[in-house]
């Protein structure tokens, strides 16, 4: 018997049966789904930035109400924005011309980004342990809600200030709004910060949070996305546990998926076609080595998995490939790249 063989047969023993959905958290149950087809190649070239500026690293990416001009965040040409004067938030047509940016001086270690109905742009800013975003002197820890021209509407949490209530965040990742105005925090990004997700009202005001450190059901291992389905329902990349969390928007924990791979980005488009990327897979800490690291393409109403677009840089050490995804109603898929410091393009082979 192999050895990922052998840990797939072992982990049975801590099956845990959740409602009629039969799980294993922390460990490998399901089947590596990575004999799937890729009809998808890949344009690096595509986003053009101002003359004398590079990508920096990118998380985040999402698509503007239009559904064909792209917003992303980039770190300032860095892995940080502390101490730039570069704007992080960043607006391309489909050409990949730089139609906006804005944003300078208001970031440590921009995340996650979400644009709203109304083209408002939504974006986490973290301040993690192992140093990144450190030193920011009163930025950090927030979510940051700006109008389409850069002016700022909303903060949540408190600017550079660790911490667990209504009003302060540790790593937020991600951000989502419904389409009744409450506001969804993925808030925590691994070790030591306060893995819950957190629900305000469309004002801001703070409902409710669920969620705390672990790998069982409910439990969070380095949040690192969220994404919103037709039927109201959040789904959750769970990264570290190698598994999405879907739940109703009370905090009601309804499956867990562990199809999709080792989760750090999650895009659902208005027809359930879900995009997840996996950066980590046989890279990071040797996690998930039998799972083939990409963009998986499936379906967020069944779970079914339909195509799998491989780490163009595959077999690269560290993290790679896309973080975050998103895409066009053409459903051209755009990924946000930390470790080769880029965003890549992927279009349907003709």
């Amino acid at each position: 018997m192999s050895n990922s063989v052998r840990k797939r047969w072992m982990s049975t023993v801590v099956t845990v049966t959740l409602g009629v959905t039969s799980a294993v958290f922390g460990a490998q149950l399901a089947e590596p789904t990575n004999n799937l087809p890729n009809p998808y190649q890949s344009v690096s070239t595509w986003a053009k930035m101002p003359a004398g500026r590079n990508w920096g690293s990118t998380a985040g990416v999402d698509i503007a109400p239009d559904g064909k001009s792209v917003w992303a965040v980039d770190r300032c040409g860095k892995n940080t924005c502390v101490g730039s004067d570069l704007d992080p938030i960043l607006k391309f047509d489909t050409s990949g011309k730089l139609l906006t940016s804005f944003g300078k001086g208001k970031f440590a270690f921009p995340h996650g980004i979400f644009v709203d109905k109304d083209e408002n742009i939504w974006v986490t800013d973290a301040v993690l342990g192992d140093g990144r975003g450190q030193g920011a002197g009163g930025i950090g820890q927030t979510v940051q809600k700006f109008d389409k021209t850069g002016k700022l509407l909303m903060t949540l949490g408190t600017p550079g200030v660790s911490g667990k209530d209504a009003t302060h965040f540790n790593a937020p990742s991600d951000v989502v709004v419904a389409p009744t105005g409450d506001i969804f925090v993925s808030d925590g990004h691994g070790t030591g910060t306060n893995e819950r997700i957190v629900k305000f009202d469309k004002n801001g005001k703070y409902i409710k949070e669920w969620g705390h450190p672990g790998t069982g059901p409910g439990a969070f291992s380095s949040l690192h996305s969220l994404a919103m389905d037709s039927r109201g329902r959040l789904f959750v990349a769970n990264r570290d546990n190698n598994r999405i969390d879907i739940f109703d928007q009370d905090g009601k924990l309804l499956d867990s998926w562990e199809q999709f791979s080792r989760p750090s980005g999650i895009y659902i488009d208005k027809n359930d076609v879900m995009y997840v990327c996996d950066s980590e897979s046989g890279s990071a800490a040797e996690a998930h080595q039998d799972w083939t690291r990409g963009i998986r393409v499936g379906s967020a109403k069944d779970g079914s998995v339909k195509y799998l677009i491989p780490d163009p840089d595959h077999p690269e050490k560290g993290t790679s490939a896309a973080e975050g995804c998103a895409a066009d109603k053409d459903g051209i898929i755009y990924g946000a790249e930390v470790g080769p410091k880029r965003m890549m393009r992927y279009v349907m082979k003709k």
